[in-house]
């Protein structure tokens, strides 16, 4: 049972983490959001196919926005452990990477839609729900597809 807070309006805690295992390979992305007081208003698990670690990052934290957009939320506070993904959301670090570009200015396009926008890079250990969901979305993904992870070109090894 979904349980929403008693004013939608009211600031959402959004824990987000992204999970590849490989890089890139298999991934998946978590979403805990809760009240100011800890209780879990929505959560969400999903493999998300082959994909770099912060691909996996952005694209929790996008997930993530558009959930607490859905909620009403006037307020967020966004929380992540993944540093990068912080530090380029809040133009202390530049984005150089192509894709993650493209994912950065959709996050940025969805803040503009909240009131006030706060950032937190937190320990891993913070951040434990979102980092088991985006495990289960990996899990769940590699349960439906079968994945071999790219072999190394056998030339390579040849002298």
């Amino acid at each position: 049972m979904r349980v929403l807070p008693t004013d939608p309006g009211a600031l959402l805690i959004v824990y987000t983490d992204g999970a590849a295992r490989g890089n890139p390979g298999p991934a998946g992305i978590g979403v805990h959001i809760t009240s100011e007081e800890g209780r879990t208003v929505k959560t969400l698990s999903e493999g998300i196919g082959p994909a770099t670690n912060n691909v996996a990052e952005y694209r929790a934290a996008l997930a993530g926005l558009r959930l607490a957009v859905e909620l009403g939320a006037r307020r967020i506070l966004l929380r992540a452990d993944s540093r990068l993904l912080i530090e380029q959301m809040e133009g202390r670090f530049r984005v150089k990477n192509p894709t993650l570009r493209v994912l950065h200015k959709e996050a940025r396009e969805l803040l503009k839609g909240f009131e006030s926008v706060s950032m937190e890079h937190v320990p891993r250990k913070a951040n434990a729900e979102a980092d088991a969901l985006a495990n289960e979305g990996v899990d769940a993904w590699l349960a439906e597809h079968d994945w071999e992870p790219p072999g190394a070109d056998p030339s390579l090894f040849e002298p």
